[in-house]
């Protein structure tokens, strides 16, 4: 079995690792805070276009009947949201190193704002994923387009249908319902969407908010790290990176990213990748489609490797220094198969919570035989993108580590 690619804990420290820790916390800082300023700058510019208060929206796509945000907007929510996933990653994985206090307040602070601020484009892109599914299920252009979201929102005029495509007549049943299952998930996940966007904007205005945006302009400027060689007492925060002196040692970052590899390296060993191994996997499918409401158990284990995965990548880009902290820098420091296990286990994850969300709509009340068809053929659809995403997983994981120049 292919495993990540390897931090040594064995190498010998370095003085500058210190630095590189501080360095890439700073750099997501100062990210954090210029995606902040140009989401408030696009916001008001949005706002006064928009000709009416919230035309530049704080979650980044566009609710129903409201002109699309700019795409400024969208792009600085999200480098927002990604700023805050790395910052909160890095805290969780080198938190021995920082003052315990501090990060233990920190972590749960950037993680609320980042889903708080991901709920919106989550629904859009569920919507837009299970509709396009029922175009393509049923070749039917009688229900509702699939909204734009991200950038394309931006571009896009709202209202306009997507191109039309002829109905294939021997789709029959899932034809008949396919109009008003996309109606019904249309109307369930536009208000879910229209919530999380409100919740969004009063996220943003909040004093909760502000108080994380003020920790976070500190940060670009100090990181609090605990005196060197002592991580394992009490807080001792440093104003500098490297806070080496006399009868102190140096930082070594390598054993706590080791710790992250081998977290992640044992949620995949606990996988079923040998039933993965195959792009149809029947037995899972048909555990996938039971009639429990709750999340499928199966789907778990996998949503966890997807959160080491991350956090694994965040401790590359810190060993990498903090020119990793840059745009371009970020991806460069990591494994391209890291890169493609971690789209594969995205996709598992929007399919997942797609086929949740159409098996939801399935047991709505009083619903035609026809829709419930259609929303059980979309279901079984979206369950078989998640076993597609799954050997997508297995297979770039047991390649061999390629490194991007």
């Amino acid at each position: 079995m292919g495993t990540a690619p390897a931090v040594v804990a064995g190498d010998p420290p370095s003085d500058a690792d210190a630095g590189a820790l501080a360095g890439y916390l700073r750099a997501q800082a100062t990210e954090f805070l210029r995606a902040l300023r140009r989401h408030r700058e696009s916001g008001a510019s949005g706002a006064s276009g928009a000709g009416a208060p919230g035309g530049g929206t704080g979650a980044g796509t566009s609710a129903p009947g409201r002109a699309a945000p700019p795409a400024d907007d969208v792009d600085a929510v999200r480098a927002l949201r990604r700023a805050a996933r790395r910052i909160s990653g890095t805290l969780h994985t080198f938190q021995p190193l920082l003052d315990a206090g501090w990060a233990e307040e920190m972590r749960p602070e950037l993680a609320w704002l980042s889903g708080t601020l991901a709920l919106e484009h989550a629904y859009a892109s569920r919507l837009e994923r299970l509709l396009q599914a029922l175009h393509r299920l049923s070749g039917s252009a009688a229900f509702p387009a699939p909204r734009p979201v991200g950038r394309a929102a931006a571009t896009v005029p709202a209202g306009v249908p997507a191109p039309a495509r002829p109905a294939s007549p021997d789709r029959g049943s899932l034809t008949v319902g396919a109009a008003k299952a996309g109606a019904l998930l249309d109307r369930q996940l536009t208000l879910a969407r229209t919530r999380a966007h409100s919740t969004a904007l009063q996220a943003l205005g909040s004093s909760r908010f502000h108080a994380v945006a003020d920790k976070v302009a500190l940060l670009a400027s100090e990181v609090p790290l605990r005196a060197t060689g002592r991580p394992d007492r009490g807080p001792a925060p440093a104003t500098s990176a490297s806070a080496s002196g006399p009868g102190t040692a140096p930082v070594d970052l390598r054993p706590l990213a080791a710790a992250a590899e081998e977290r992640l390296t044992d949620a995949v060993t606990a996988l079923p990748l040998v039933a993965a191994g195959s792009p149809y996997n029947a037995q899972a499918l048909v555990h996938g489609l039971s009639p429990d409401p709750a999340p499928h158990p199966q789907d778990a284990p996998w949503h966890q490797v997807r959160l080491l995965l991350r956090l694994h990548r965040y401790a590359l880009e810190a060993l990498a220094g903090a020119d990793a902290g840059d745009a371009g820098g970020t991806e460069a420091a990591v494994d391209v198969r890291l890169l493609a296990a971690g789209e594969a286990l995205d996709r598992h994850r929007d399919a997942s919570e797609a086929a949740a969300a159409a098996a939801q709509a399935a047991r709505t009340p009083r619903i035609a035989p026809a829709t419930a068809y259609a929303l059980g053929v979309l279901h079984a659809d979206q369950r078989h993108e998640v076993e597609a995403a799954r050997y997508a997983f297995q297979h770039s994981w047991r390649k061999e580590p390629i490194r991007l120049p």
